[in-house]
């Protein structure tokens, strides 16, 4: 937003050349009809603080005048507002497994923390899109609608817990339930970027038909598989006296077949993300795929000030006045 000053009726503004002409008339005119007297010298005669007064009065109404000039171009300040229009066609969906294994160390300081902290980076890019939160593990649960309130939105992804649902990895619910998510959008474009760290071991949707319906429905899934390659650290029991977790070495599954197979049908793509650098880049991957078309507008808006102009004017001839009654006792 930017600040501009111009005037509305400019040519206004050429009559202030008639100040300093009328100013020296005034002047000449004041020489030729009052008398004047020759002294050899003037120590004597009385030094008249009014008549140097009265001299210059005469200015105060072609300032007047100049002021009442500058009222009539009319000055005014403009702020020229950039606006965005709304998002032209984008909405989307993050499905995220937040099963127990998610708590696997083998990214800092986990999967699941990490992908909070890299989902909440990409939220805050998308600033036009409407976007929506669905969690799944042994059954799905979608806790934020599409909506472009990002502030609810990350705050939900801050909150996720690995104990929020039933234990499991249901991948074709999670799905199906972004799906539904965006059955009625209007939007041009639909997507949902679907992540798991592990295979469909539960679930009463096989994502084989979720993929199925959302390629009728138009809706392209970028897939992201979350985990090393070959061992790591992950939660296998909980510890009955202290409550913590017991951790153990574990080979890392994830049916990448499945999730490409889910990417290609859509027309999307299947990423794989071994640590948090990967990651972060797969993400920002998907957010220089899929740009949101914004188109903006910008309007002006205008402040008067010429009022001020007036007041100025004002003021300068009841000083005028004033010394002209008052100290000069006089009206002219």
């Amino acid at each position: 937003m930017t600040n501009n000053w111009d005037f509305a009726q400019p040519e206004w503004l050429w009559l202030l050349c008639i100040i300093p002409l009328g100013w020296a008339w005034m002047i000449w005119r004041r020489r030729l009809h009052f008398n004047r007297y020759r002294y050899s010298q003037v120590d004597g005669l009385p030094n008249s603080f009014s008549g140097h007064i009265r001299q210059w009065t005469g200015l105060l109404s072609w300032l007047a005048l100049g002021a009442f000039i500058v009222a009539l171009a009319r000055p005014q300040s403009s702020k020229v507002i950039q606006q965005p229009a709304q998002n032209l066609g984008l909405d989307m969906m993050l499905a995220l497994d937040i099963s127990p294994s998610m708590l696997s160390r083998d990214l800092e300081p986990n999967r699941l923390e990490a992908l909070k902290v890299v989902a909440q980076d990409f939220v805050n890019q998308r600033s036009m899109d409407r976007i929506g939160l669905v969690i799944y593990a042994g059954e799905a649960y979608s806790p934020v609608p599409l909506t472009t309130d990002h502030a609810l939105l990350n705050s939900q992804i801050a909150s996720l817990r690995y104990d929020l649902l039933e234990g499991g990895t249901a991948i074709g619910m999670g799905l199906s339930t972004a799906v539904n998510r965006l059955v009625d959008s209007q939007a041009k474009s639909k997507v949902i970027i679907l992540l798991t760290d592990g295979e469909n071991t539960t679930g009463l949707v096989d994502p084989t038909q979720a993929a199925t319906l959302a390629e009728n429905l138009g809706i392209k899934v970028y897939t992201i598989g979350l985990g090393t390659n070959g061992m790591a650290q992950m939660p296998v029991a909980k510890n009955p006296l202290t409550g913590k977790l017991i951790y153990e070495l574990q080979q890392v599954r994830i049916n990448e077949e499945l999730l490409q197979l889910i990417a290609t049908k859509t027309g999307g793509q299947y990423f794989r993300a071994t640590d948090n650098k990967s990651l972060q880049e797969i993400y920002t991957l998907i957010d220089s795929m899929e740009k949101s078309e914004i188109e903006g507008y910008q309007f002006f808006q205008y402040t008067e000030h010429f009022f001020k102009w007036v007041w100025l004017g004002l003021i300068i001839l009841g000083i005028e006045l004033l010394l002209n009654f008052i100290l000069l006792k006089t009206a002219f």
